[in-house]
């Protein structure tokens, strides 16, 4: 198994969190957003988005963080991470999809460049774009957590769950830039028993090989 990341992708973040959930080893190589690897020719003939992450298990090549946790949940079952009754799994991926669809996508590094580099948006209006995005996202997360009877130690119950994988990385970036997370303090509770974790605590950013 061989997984193509980079320290400070959200999306492969949420990916070696399941990845060191389940005990998996994989072969990594890291492309470095930064630089435009992503853009090369051999990148592109891999992942045609020229996005990461990129999963190669034998025969098997994924892209979509999402797609691939999925896949490996099914492949992999143990830990679940998803609920074993169809309401469960729903509200799992309701909570999942408010980051990595709704949240990151208009927030990530090739939209923020765009604004700058093309639209000729200043610093300030990047940082504005950033910040009012992701605190309406993570004001809607936190009004489907709490008080919610699902909610438990984690999103869902007891143990980590695909919602939980989107949340950390996202959280991570959330305090990259400075946004106030006392206002979520469900969310914020939630985050601190993923981080007590291993192995969300080895998918760190700054831990990665690749990290400056």
């Amino acid at each position: 198994m061989k997984l193509y990341g980079y320290w400070r992708s959200s999306a492969a973040y949420r990916v070696r969190i399941g990845l060191n959930l389940k005990d998996l080893t994989v072969e990594e190589e890291f492309i470095a957003l930064s630089d435009g690897r992503q853009r090369s020719d051999g990148y592109l003939a891999l992942n045609p988005q020229g996005l990461v992450p990129t999963l190669i298990d034998g025969e098997v090549r994924l892209s979509q963080s999402l797609a691939i946790l999925e896949y490996l949940d099914e492949v992999y079952p143990q830990p679940a991470l998803l609920p074993p009754d169809p309401v469960g799994r729903a509200r799992v991926r309701q909570l999942a999809q408010v980051v990595a669809c709704d949240i990151h996508p208009i927030d990530n590094l090739k939209v923020l460049k765009y604004l700058t580099g093309t639209l000729g948006v200043s610093e300030d209006g990047r940082l504005t774009w950033y910040r009012h995005w992701v605190d309406q996202g993570l004001a809607a997360l936190e009004g489907l957590v709490v008080h919610n009877p699902g909610t438990g130690q984690f999103c869902h119950g007891d143990q980590p769950s695909l919602a939980d994988l989107c949340l950390v990385p996202q959280l991570y970036n959330a305090r990259r830039f400075d946004i106030d997370l006392s206002r979520y303090p469900t969310l914020s509770h939630i985050d601190a028993a993923c981080q007590a974790l291993d192995a969300f605590a080895k998918a760190a950013p700054e831990l990665q090989p690749d990290a400056p």
